[in-house]
């Protein structure tokens, strides 16, 4: 027998192409792994420190790999993570149970934050044994950034929702306590000063009533608005005049306009209200004086930009700037500045609808409103509102309001599902000579117009039960073309109607809640 051979065998020529692939394999791995830019990678050895660094890692966190490797994880993490002692918290998972996944705040090397997906993997021997950590990172600030954005834009629409329904009731109620205390008003005798002066009071708390329910409304954005076209710095400044007077002498107010800040098709009474809103509140944030800058700029927003503005349509808009000198705002109240009732001055000074009010009018109006601010840095809160073209003979002319008839002899269909407003309104039209029928939905009035062909004018809410007010007004349009027409709503609605056979409803509006006066005049300018 020979003697069995001790020596090695020599590689074949199998044998070298394997460990030759495997050489290949390894560093076609490794240039993989530097060659992704989205995922920051890098090992770690068993202490925490980095050991590899891929380019990805270089761009989203800023330190090239000599300045990196050697040093500990911790250096990304916030002051307020490495003392609540975090880094070793994930390694510490990663070792027990294989792998740790999480995200948090992570700091950049000039400082800066961002939002990050850390996925953290134990690497072992063959015996088991951890040799160290495969560390994966990706930056999730632009998606973290629009789900807070979605968040936010659900969490107003919820609120807006309950607060849209419960103005709404308000304003019927509002609508019957008004126009019982403006009848009684004129019913009291003039020598009855005691009564007069508690009737008088009743009112002022009832108006001042109605303006909240229109706050509230305003925010839900269902406040009936009447947008016209308007020259954003004209407006701006007659506007500006005016407040000049009513703020302290120790806050200047600067203007900067826009030359081609253009025109915006917007409700010119609510857009001064909104900024009447904003210019209070950097009045009381500088109770010391400053300096309270009003400027106009345009800007255009590309499909790419609607990303993080999910809101806002491509297009061009015109920017109103409302900056102050003040106090600024904390991270905390800055997140819940829009909320309504939410507000930091003392009890009694405020209702906290101001910016509320100021949120809702805008997005109704198709625009956006951002807040920029810092504590002991100013506030600066930003406008963005569709600029529209429109040539100077397309401006509608001045109106003047038509004088009141003292009698009339018509025929008016009220139609109203709330019994008290319904009771109210046709009481008052009587009162005015007017013949009146009534109707508590959209079937009953038109079974009544069917019956009647002397009816001059329907007046209806437009949120009824079943078939609502603009149905109704584009099924009475199509039946019968001399019926004129006239809506009124607590709050706003859509009044062009696509089933309308000869095209949108233009319709005129009476907001809710409404006085005698107003309701009487509304009702003879459409009579005409």
């Amino acid at each position: 027998m020979e003697p069995h051979s001790t020596e090695a065998e020599p590689l074949t020529e199998s044998s070298k192409c394997g460990a030759s692939d495997l050489q290949d394999s390894g560093r076609q791995l490794a240039r993989l792994i530097e060659g992704v830019r989205d995922c920051a990678i890098c090992m770690i050895d068993c202490s925490g420190d980095v050991i590899t660094w891929n380019a990805g890692a270089e761009r989203i966190k800023g330190y090239t790999a000599d300045e990196i490797i050697g040093r500990h994880i911790s250096e990304f993490y916030t002051p307020e993570d490495r003392r609540a002692q975090r880094p070793a918290i994930a390694l510490e998972t990663a070792e027990r149970t294989g792998k740790f996944e999480g995200e948090g705040w992570r700091v950049r090397k000039d400082g800066t934050r961002f939002w990050a997906s850390v996925l953290i993997d134990a690497l072992q021997s063959p015996d088991g044994e951890l040799i160290g950590f495969a560390k994966i990172t990706r930056d999730m600030t632009a998606p973290r950034l629009l789900q807070e954005q979605l968040n936010q834009s659900q969490k107003m629409e919820a609120i807006g929702q309950l607060t849209g329904g419960v103005a709404h009731d308000f304003n019927n109620l509002l609508t019957v306590i008004l126009g019982n205390l403006d009848s009684l008003s004129e019913e009291l005798p003039s020598e009855r000063i005691r009564w007069r002066r508690r009737v008088d009071h009743a009112l002022r708390a009832a108006q001042r009533a109605a303006t909240l329910t229109q706050q509230l409304l305003a925010f839900a954005r269902r406040q009936p608005l009447k947008p016209k076209p308007v020259e954003i710095n004209q407006l701006l400044a007659a506007w500006t005049e005016m407040i000049r007077r009513t703020l302290p002498e120790k806050m200047r107010i600067r203007c900067v306009n826009d030359e081609s800040a253009g025109i915006a098709e917007i409700d010119a009474n609510q857009l001064e209200n909104a900024l009447l809103n904003l210019v209070v509140n950097a009045r009381d944030a500088m109770p010391d004086g400053g300096t309270l800058t009003i400027e106009t700029a345009t800007t255009s927003v590309g499909p790419n930009d609607t990303q993080l503005v999910p809101d806002l349509q491509p297009g061009k808009y015109i920017l109103i700037c409302i900056t102050d000198t003040g106090a600024g705002m904390s991270p905390a109240v800055l997140d819940r500045a829009f909320d309504p009732f939410f507000t930091t001055k003392p009890l009694g000074q405020g209702t906290g609808l101001g910016l509320s009010q100021v949120f809702g009018f805008v997005k109704q109006s198709g625009g956006h409103v951002k807040i920029y601010s810092r504590q002991g840095h100013g506030t600066t809160i930003k406008v963005y509102l569709p600029q529209i073209a429109i040539a100077e003979h397309d401006y509608p002319g001045p109106t003047l309001a038509e004088t009141p008839k003292v009698a009339r002899d018509e025929t008016i269909l009220v139609v109203e599902d709330n019994d008290a407003v319904r009771s109210f309104t046709t009481d008052t039209l009587r009162e005015f000579g007017l013949t009146v029928i009534e109707a508590a939905d959209a079937a009953d009035a038109l079974k009544i117009l069917d019956r009647n062909r002397q009816i001059d004018l329907l007046f209806t809410d437009i949120g009824l039960p079943g078939m609502n007010g603009r149905e109704l007004a584009a099924t009475v349009r199509r039946l019968y073309p001399s019926v004129r027409l006239l809506f009124t709503s607590g709050y706003a609605q859509q009044i062009t109607s696509p089933v309308a056979s000869n095209g949108p409803l233009d319709i005129a509006l009476l907001t809710k809640p409404f006085t005698r006066t107003e309701l009487y005049q509304q009702i003879c300018d459409s009579l005409g």
